[in-house]
């Protein structure tokens, strides 16, 4: 790897595994862990090349329905993370989400807090989670600066702080990354720490369907699962995505992902496999300071 960004290159060394040790160590301060039932199916899951190792963990807690971490390291090439946690539908915290694939080219990142409601539609909840947490990207922007042309089909669920960025794989650019990280996990877990319980049945179903909506697009977009397929094969890729990734897409609601995203149904009612579709794409950050959602975007077809 060549050197740049202020670093040097990462090296064979270089490995996600820190930013989900310590990640843990955070959650266990502050909360009790349990293995998730899903632990156990998919903790010794083994792939097809002798050079990859996954590593999957899942846990529950108190407040937290799933906090599950898979990472993919594959000796001098490709090192992958995708790290999430979901709360309870007794709570509307956002989901936090950190994906990262990094090869000896690049590394692409999207590190947020998704929403579990649209920001623009539900401005008393970007009041609530995100007014505070500005400072957040306006501290990050120019270090890990917004990676370009992106879809509106992207962005579906990414919030007025999201880092999406595209970086040289060096020492310098890691270690700005894995502050950015711990920054966001240990606000995420500050929301969590201060959430109050909803007693409203009609809120935590609609909390409960939210959630289940973002699994549902989750679980159909994957961009990992060609990855994945690659690595356990088809059959493994599926139960990996549905009973792990996005555990809950089949036991928080029964709604297909037609019934959420109708604009993707086909003529023989089958789902629209691009990746985007015609529409915007957004080649800055579509956010003002404030979070306020201000658009900038160019009107044209993508597939991204």
């Amino acid at each position: 790897m060549s050197g740049g960004g202020g670093g040097g290159g990462l090296g064979a060394g270089f490995s996600y595994q820190k930013f989900v040790h310590v990640a843990l160590e955070q959650t266990r301060l502050r909360t009790a862990l349990a293995p998730h039932p899903s632990q156990e199916k998919f903790k010794f899951i083994k792939t097809n090349e002798d050079n990859t190792v996954l590593n999957a963990l899942s846990f529950s807690a108190p407040k937290i329905r799933l906090l599950r971490s898979l990472a993919i390291e594959q000796k001098n090439s490709v090192q992958v993370l995708d790290f999430a946690a979901f709360s309870e539908p007794e709570y509307d915290l956002p989901i936090f989400c950190a994906n990262a694939f990094t090869s000896p080219a690049r590394s692409i990142v999207v590190l947020d807090l998704n929403p579990l409601y649209d920001t623009t539609e539900h401005e008393d909840y970007r009041e609530k989670y995100y007014r505070n947490l500005m400072p957040h990207i306006h501290k990050y922007s120019e270090l890990l600066p917004w990676g370009g042309k992106i879809t509106g089909e992207s962005l579906r669920f990414f919030s007025p702080i999201v880092i999406w960025t595209i970086l040289e794989p060096t020492e310098a650019n890691h270690q700005v990354l894995y502050s950015a990280f711990m920054d966001y996990y240990k606000v995420w877990l500050e929301l969590m720490d201060e959430a109050v319980q909803e007693i409203s049945v009609e809120k935590i179903d609609r909390n409960r369907e939210a959630q289940h909506k973002y699994l549902t697009w989750r679980a159909e977009k994957d961009p990992g699962y060609p990855l994945l397929k690659k690595l356990i094969g088809e059959c493994a890729a599926k139960d990996l995505v549905r009973e792990f990734l996005f555990e809950g897409v089949d036991s928080l609601g029964t709604k297909p992902f037609l019934q959420y995203f109708p604009e993707y149904a086909q003529k023989d009612g089958t789902v629209n496999k691009k990746r985007s579709m015609i529409g915007k794409s957004f080649e800055s950050r579509p956010w003002d300071a404030h979070g306020r959602f201000i658009g900038d975007a160019t009107t044209s077809e993508y597939d991204g």
